[in-house]
């Protein structure tokens, strides 16, 4: 029997009952659907960390506090408090290569202005930062070197916390809010930059000296990380490995005790999120595989059915001819039929909730020829598998028996 009358014959059983057909159907698009859906959001969410990091550029190095240990006791990473100024005037001193430099200190706090208030971030650091990030600011401007020598009182907001404080678009320059109980002058606004790769707001932000959140704010002769940025990317390498040396020194770290610190360039922050992000995405996209096998298990159980329901007919075909063969393939063609119609549906959906995420919850996404193909190859396999067996059981009847069944 040709192929073409398999395929045939396979689509007229199918709509003999189109009410079963279509529930059979319903597990491979659900788990077409979701595959296709969480595949995407792990793709999307690595485009936009390797857009923020092109952005940013690749030549940039971040120092950051480390682990802090007291008798036997770790802090964990970021609790040592031995990064200080005088590191970040050592680094600019001892290593070439170095552009810009920008010591930092941040932590939360109330903004009040009039009856209005709002937490936010406020990040303590210098001059060098609007340089090394490329921002630009929309009024005002950024504060000076003086303002960090002298801890000044000034601030420059990020756009949400403006439109939280004075309303979206408005000019706040001049006017006096309070951050804590301490009053600071606004000197300037943000540009607005959106979301970060992690999905943090960066305008829920306010900038001032970082000296003035240390003597004014927390009371810190501390810092918390050195952003550096290098005259050229192919430098960085050789840039963290001797700031790693300087800090060492100054910090009096010998082996096998523990940095202190952590120095890491932008492409290994990169990479670790992005394999961290490949491995969530791996992991979601198996527990929508389970609803695959869930549907292949509902396929195997309605071509069961067939096959005992149409007993009489396959004696029959048997009877005049047909070889095993012919029948096992008609039934096996029947459960791919079921298999790749609902996952041509579930492909067609995952793209529909794809793009419903990234429209109404502003999730990134991006839908790949490579998880399309994945997901339907897998419908494909899931039909063949577990039509396998009904299809086997089909040509396995004994003709004569097959016809005296009622």
């Amino acid at each position: 029997m040709s192929i073409f009358m398999t395929f045939r014959i396979a689509f007229r059983a199918l709509a003999r009952n189109k009410m079963r057909t279509a529930l059979t159907m319903l597990g491979m698009i659900i788990g077409v659907g979701a595959v296709i859906t969480m595949v995407a959001l792990g793709n999307g969410a690595q485009a936009q960390i390797e857009a923020n990091i092109a952005t940013a550029g690749t030549n940039i190095v971040n120092v950051n506090a480390g682990n802090f240990t007291s008798g036997g006791v770790r802090g964990g990473m970021g609790a040592a408090n031995t990064l200080t100024a005088e590191d970040a005037t050592a680094i600019r001193e001892e290593v070439q290569g170095i552009r810009y430099m920008a010591a930092g200190i941040t932590n939360r706090n109330r903004i009040i202005f009039g009856n209005q208030n709002w937490q936010a971030r406020i990040s303590g650091t210098d001059i060098d930062l609007p340089l090394i990030k490329a921002w630009t600011t929309e009024f005002g401007t950024f504060f000076s070197s003086q303002d960090v020598q002298t801890s000044a009182k000034v601030a420059v907001l990020g756009a949400t916390v403006r439109d939280m404080l004075f309303g979206e678009g408005e000019d706040p320059t001049g006017q006096i809010v309070r951050i804590g109980n301490q009053p600071f002058k606004i000197i300037g606004v943000m540009t607005r930059k959106g979301q970060a790769a992690l999905g943090e707001d960066q305008d829920d932000i306010v900038f001032v000296p970082y000296t003035t959140v240390q003597k004014k704010l927390m009371r810190a002769t501390y810092i918390q990380n050195i952003t550096v940025s290098a005259y050229s990317a192919d430098d960085t390498t050789r840039i963290a490995d001797q700031i790693a040396i300087v800090l060492r020194n100054r910090h009096k770290i010998t082996p096998p005790d523990p940095d202190d610190f952590m120095v890491r360039t932008l492409e290994e922050m990169a990479a670790v999120r992005v394999q961290a992000t490949e491995t969530m995405t791996m992991l979601l996209a198996g527990i929508a595989g389970v609803s695959l096998v869930v549907g292949g298990i509902g396929i195997m159980n309605i071509m069961l059915v067939s096959v005992t329901e149409r007993t009489h007919e396959i004696g029959l075909r048997l009877s005049i001819g047909a070889r095993g063969w012919d029948v096992m393939m008609q039934f096996l063609v029947e459960a791919v039929v079921l298999s790749l119609i609902g996952g041509g549906i579930g492909i067609v959906s995952g793209f529909g909730f794809s793009r419903a995420l990234t429209q109404f919850v502003q999730w990134p996404t991006s839908v790949s020829v490579d998880a399309v193909a994945m997901a339907f190859g897998f419908a494909a396999g899931i039909g063949v598998f577990f039509g396998f067996y009904p299809a086997r059981k089909a040509a396995r009847l004994d003709p004569i028996e097959a016809l005296r069944y009622e």
